[in-house]
């Protein structure tokens, strides 16, 4: 399991709570989910290193503090509360209270921001809220865990992305000015069409940082900053996404698409599958 910070939690009887479903399924999501039931009330300190997005899963009385300020909240099953990476919050509560907290990975959300042409979101920090949408998905995710993923880890992967693009597309805003040392969506669209348009080809740093008007050197750590992974690695994730999307229409061979998609072979897209969507290559023929 991803390491979400600092968690400090404990039930009436001063007792940890019950976990009912911790972690993620193999592969690379970037999420985790955490589902915990406190019995006679609740009492929870975090200092966050994810973004946490807790869901309520039935109506209770919550008092919270986020930065300073204290909110007391009639919280109905399926409300939530945004808690963005870097920031302390506590929760209390006097009767039995069930959550489930997603946990994001700030590089994972920095990918789906700048995959949705919005790299200079934030995410926003809410005390109350709802998105019926996100919960389905989350009670989804949390399913998938408690019964150690019967639908594969392919399905869990692809429910968590479906998350992480609701939790950009409606929980986001954009910054008063682009942060220094960042990319702007300009040139983060210029360089994923020349990626995509060269993805059966070798893509070297300095084509890329030649796009991005920087140097080598100073392109590598920017572009980190602002996608939350490397140039590298983002390549290879342009690579895959379009090599899983060739495999799933069944129109060519997988070595055929494995040279089309830029890796060695397909041994090479196989590892790949494998480490970002914890399957073997086989089960996105099935």
């Amino acid at each position: 399991m991803m390491d979400i910070g600092a968690l400090h939690m404990a039930q009436q009887d001063g007792g940890a709570p019950t976990t009912l479903a911790a972690g993620s399924a193999p592969g690379e999501s970037g999420v985790s989910v955490l589902n915990f039931r406190f019995d006679g009330g609740m009492h929870l300190l975090a200092a966050a290193r994810s973004h946490c997005i807790c869901f309520q899963m039935s109506q209770v009385r919550v008092e919270k503090r986020v930065v300073g300020r204290v909110a007391h909240y009639e919280c109905r099953g399926g409300s939530l509360s945004i808690t963005p990476s870097g920031c302390d919050i506590a929760a209390d509560a006097d009767e039995d209270v069930e959550i489930l907290v997603v946990a994001v990975d700030p590089g994972r959300m920095a990918l789906a921001a700048a995959e949705c042409a919005l790299p200079e979101a934030r995410l926003i920090e809410r005390m109350y809220g709802d998105d019926p949408a996100l919960f389905a998905l989350a009670r989804t995710l949390a399913s998938e865990s408690i019964h150690n993923y019967p639908n594969g880890a392919l399905s869990w992967n692809e429910a968590a992305s479906s998350f992480v693009d609701g939790l950009v597309a409606g929980h986001t805003e954009a910054m008063p000015a682009r942060p220094r040392g960042t990319l702007g969506k300009d040139p983060l669209r210029r360089l994923r069409d020349y990626v995509v348009a060269h993805l059966d080809e070798p893509i070297d740093i300095e084509a890329l940082a030649d796009i991005a008007g920087r140097s080598p050197f100073h392109f590598t750590r920017v572009f980190t900053r602002s996608v939350g992974m490397t140039p590298h690695r983002y390549v290879v994730h342009l690579r895959l996404q379009r090599a899983i999307e060739l495999v799933r229409e069944g129109r060519s061979g997988l070595a055929e698409i494995a040279a089309r998609t830029g890796f060695a072979d397909q041994s090479h897209l196989s590892r790949w599958v494998r480490r970002v969507h914890g399957v073997p290559l086989s089960r996105l023929t099935a």
